[in-house]
C-alpha cells in the first residue's frame, strides 16, 4: 500500500554526520538532493539535523529520529578511515553486531580487483547484522539499510546514485519505478544527448553515475518515474542514444571507451 491509499502521511528525517560539515571546511550539498528526492517520492521531509563524528551523539540521534519517522536517512561517516564510525554506531543503536558482510566483500575485491581487500578498505564492508546492501553505482563500496534507517555516503555523486539504488524500495505518495542502462563512454560524452531527452520528458528523473576507477569506463544511467508509459518512453530514447553511441565508436561493454 502507497501513502496515496492511506491517510497517514511518510516522513522522513535527515542526519548528516560529519566535524567537517559542522566546521565549515566541506559545504553541504546532500540536504537540497534528499529534500527534491524525498518530494518526488511524496515523503514529507521533516527534519534535518547535523551532528559531529561522535559515536554517542550518532547513537541517540538514530534511536531519536527511527521511531518518530518513517524513514531517517545518514549521510557520511562509512569511508575507510577510522573516523568512519556511523556503521558502529548504527549497529549499537539497533543493538547488533557489525560483522563484514560476504556480499559487501565480494563488491570491493570487484571493485579493487584482488581478494586481498586491506582491513581498512574492508571496514567499507562492515554490515550491521540484518542489514541489507544500497548499491554503490560510483565507487563501489555500498551503504546499507536496517530496519527503516538508510545509511549513506556523504560524497554527493556517491549519495545521489545510492538514493536512485533506494527509490524503488521506498513507500510514499507516488509509486516510481527505475530503468537503468549501461553505457561504454564517460559521462562527458553522453551529458549533451541525455539533456536534450531530459528537457522532453521533464517528469522523467535522469541521472547519470560515471564509474570511478574502474575500467572500462562506462556511465551508468538511471531513469525513473511514476509515469510508467512516460519512463518507458523515455528509455526508449535513452538507449537508442546509448546504441547510436557505441555504434559510433565501435564498442561494446566488454571493451569500454578507449581514453
Amino acid at each position: 500500500m502507497n501513502a496515496s491509499s492511506s491517510a497517514t502521511p511518510v516522513t522522513a528525517a535527515l542526519l548528516v554526520i560529519g566535524d567537517e560539515i559542522l566546521s565549515g571546511r566541506t559545504k553541504d550539498k546532500n540536504i537540497g538532493t534528499v529534500a527534491d528526492f524525498c518530494t518526488e517520492l511524496g515523503i514529507e521531509l521533516k527534519e534535518v539535523r547535523v551532528i559531529s563524528d561522535d559515536i554517542d551523539v550518532i547513537v541517540a540521534a538514530v534511536n531519536a529520529l527511527r521511531v518518530e519517522y518513517s524513514y531517517l536517512f545518514t549521510t557520511g561517516g562509512i569511508g575507510p578511515t577510522h573516523d568512519d564510525i556511523t556503521a558502529d554506531a548504527v549497529a549499537r543503536a539497533f543493538g547488533v553486531d557489525l560483522p563484514v558482510n560476504e556480499e559487501a566483500r565480494r563488491v570491493l575485491e570487484d571493485q579493487y580487483k584482488t581478494t586481498d581487500v586491506s582491513p581498512e578498505r574492508l571496514r567499507m564492508a562492515r554490515v550491521p547484522v540484518g542489514g541489507t546492501l544500497i548499491k554503490n553505482f560510483v565507487s563501489g563500496a555500498p551503504g546499507f539499510t536496517i530496519g527503516n534507517v538508510h545509511v549513506m555516503a556523504g560524497v554527493p555523486k556517491i549519495m545521489q546514485a545510492m538514493l536512485e539504488d533506494l527509490a524503488p524500495r521506498l513507500k510514499g505518495g507516488a509509486r516510481m519505478e527505475t530503468r537503468s542502462i549501461d553505457c561504454g563512454v564517460g559521462e562527458s560524452t553522453v551529458s549533451a544527448p541525455l539533456a536534450a531527452i531530459q528537457a522532453d520528458y521533464p517528469t522523467v528523473k535522469i541521472g547519470s553515475y560515471p564509474q570511478m576507477g574502474k575500467l572500462p569506463v562506462y556511465t551508468q544511467l538511471v531513469l525513473r518515474a511514476a509515469d510508467i508509459a512516460l519512463l518507458d518512453e523515455a528509455t526508449a530514447k535513452v538507449q537508442a542514444m546509448v546504441d547510436a553511441i557505441h555504434a559510433e565508436k565501435g564498442i561494446d561493454l566488454s571493451k569500454g571507451e578507449k581514453t
